[in-house]
């Protein structure tokens, strides 16, 4: 929310109005990007972007924090889109921002905190392995062939396709030059540095295919209210497929984790009001709510976009509104602008952003301190670019549990000699069934000719298998000679 306070100081005004032409700049080819590879028309990711900035940017929540349509979701809308139509996104869309506001009043929001790091940071890498994977084959201007598995299969074919076709090898110079710019722009004086590196790199290369006279793929720009298809009932009753409610639920469970680990990242970047993570979810919900009913992308918190923000010197939400506002008037008034970006350019933006998504460097450091969680990492990643990312999410959500559950059941056996030759078997710590073997595997080794004492006291959780089994052992265990095995519990 802005206050009539901050919006009496002219300094503050001034200095987020500023801000927000920055963080405009960085949203505008991000916006575009993320639609062309979502396979929806460019006009639909401005849609996403203004509504973040219109509409969430008013709600309480984060500040600072900046929505719109994320790198992070484009696989997800993609398949979705393949799958369903593009006329079933915008009820898949509404949906999952209900599903949200309803989060969010619950309070859930803080729960999300609750998931494993190495999970989304896997989500995360196996998204973006996926984006890089697709995105090669938009670098030269080919489709792509499908599945992540697919387009990694079809990479020698692709490079085969460059080095003998002249029109791919020419996009694909293009692709690669933004890519370039992207990585030297920050290396740059601070004075250049005032554009934002999208911008910087789209606008580089559009210059050069028209100074070159090149013929590149560009995107097809109709304009916005051209682009927005108001969804229809039929449309709405595809909402009972039970296809496509995975589809929503995926869509609830990765913008809102996405939104709310980059509000957690924001918060670290400045000293202003922490985020309230219920109404940050309640405010992402209404968001989707609202782009769904238009028909277009859904939309997370995004921490580019965020973080440019942060570092222009925004310090009210007046910022993020007024970026909403830019978006809206060269939606209105330059839609022309968007057909004449080659859409390599908007590729090589994307490569590199599924670059960043990757963890590379602190895979290293990962593996050598917590092994454990490096797997959990690895194989959610793998398993999102072998399968699909809710299959690959679910998946590391259940390792994440079961490793958790690993970790927590430890349980010490230990065993001393009473005077009178009884023995004493004393069991502390948590008995469940993941380490029922090995305490089965250590009692069978106890004498069987001695007086014994299973003491249970100790045991701070004892579950039913873990009991069933201890009593069944104490019972058979002691010969025919000797006296059972008593337990005290």
């Amino acid at each position: 929310m802005i206050s009539a306070k901050e919006l009496k100081n002219p300094q503050v005004v001034r200095r987020d109005l500023l801000a927000s032409i920055v963080v405009f700049l960085v949203a505008l080819p991000l916006c575009v990007g993320v639609a062309v590879a979502s396979g929806v028309p460019a006009e639909l990711g401005l849609v996403t972007g203004i509504v973040g900035g219109l509409v969430v940017g008013l709600m309480p929540g984060s500040k600072l924090q900046v929505s719109g349509p994320a790198a992070g979701l484009t696989v997800l809308v993609y398949e979705a889109v393949k799958e369903f139509g593009l006329g079933t996104l915008g009820p898949i869309v509404l949906a999952a921002g209900l599903l949200q506001v309803v989060l969010g009043a619950a309070r859930f929001g803080r729960w999300f905190r609750a998931i494993s790091v190495s999970v989304v940071q896997g989500m995360l890498a196996g998204i973006g392995l996926v984006i890089v994977l697709g995105q090669l084959y938009a670098l030269a201007d080919t489709e792509q062939p499908g599945s992540g598995l697919s387009n990694l299969a079809g990479l020698p074919g692709l490079a085969v396709e460059i080095a003998t076709d002249g029109e791919a090898l020419t996009a694909f110079g293009l692709g690669a030059g933004t890519i370039a710019v992207l990585l030297v722009w920050p290396k740059l004086p601070a004075a250049v540095r005032v554009v934002p590196a999208p911008l910087a790199a789209v606008g580089l290369a559009t210059a050069a295919a028209y100074l070159a006279g090149l013929r590149p793929l560009v995107a097809d720009v109709n304009g916005l209210l051209h682009a927005i298809e108001l969804p229809g009932g039929a449309e709405f009753g595809r909402l009972a497929e039970v296809a496509v409610i995975g589809t929503v639920l995926a869509f609830a469970l990765i913008a809102s984790a996405e939104s709310l680990f980059s509000a957690a990242a924001i918060d670290r970047m400045h000293d202003g009001p922490r985020t309230d993570y219920d109404k940050e979810l309640v405010a992402q919900g209404v968001g989707n709510t609202i782009c769904g009913a238009l028909g277009a992308l859904p939309m997370t918190a995004v921490i580019v976009r965020s973080a440019a923000n942060v570092q222009a010197g925004a310090t009210t939400a007046l910022s993020r509104v007024a970026h909403g506002m830019w978006l809206l008037l060269f939606a209105a008034l330059l839609p022309a602008a968007i057909g004449i970006i080659p859409l390599a350019a908007l590729a090589g933006i994307l490569v590199h952003a599924g670059c960043k998504l990757v963890p590379a460097r602190e895979f290293g450091p990962l593996w050598r301190e917590h092994r454990g969680e490096a797997v959990l990492l690895a194989v959610t990643a793998l398993a999102i670019v072998v399968t699909n990312l809710f299959e690959g999410v679910v998946l590391g959500l259940l390792l994440a549990v079961v490793k958790s559950a690993w970790e927590t059941s430890h349980v010490q056996l230990s065993t001393h000699q009473l005077t009178g030759g009884r023995v004493v078997v004393t069991l502390t710590g948590n008995a469940t069934f993941l380490r029922l073997p090995r305490i089965l595997e250590q009692l069978e080794k106890l004498p069987q000719d001695q007086a014994m004492e299973l003491d249970l006291s100790g045991l701070r959780h004892l579950d039913h298998a873990c009991r069933v089994a201890l009593e069944n052992w104490a019972r058979r265990h002691n010969d025919a000679e000797t006296d059972p095995v008593t337990i005290r519990r």
